[in-house]
């Protein structure tokens, strides 16, 4: 389960070992919908 969070004009992602990842760039357009960036890697 990821958590998102939107604070202060700022979003989170938090995964469920509790590691918080920042969305670096919002809304990446590509072929078939839109990206967002985040300054880590989610691992299962």
């Amino acid at each position: 389960m990821l958590t998102v969070t939107r604070s202060n004009g700022n979003v989170t992602v938090t995964d469920n070992n509790g590691n918080t990842f920042n969305v670096t760039t919002a809304n990446v357009a590509i072929e078939n919908g839109v990206v967002h960036v985040i300054d880590g890697v989610l691992l299962p």
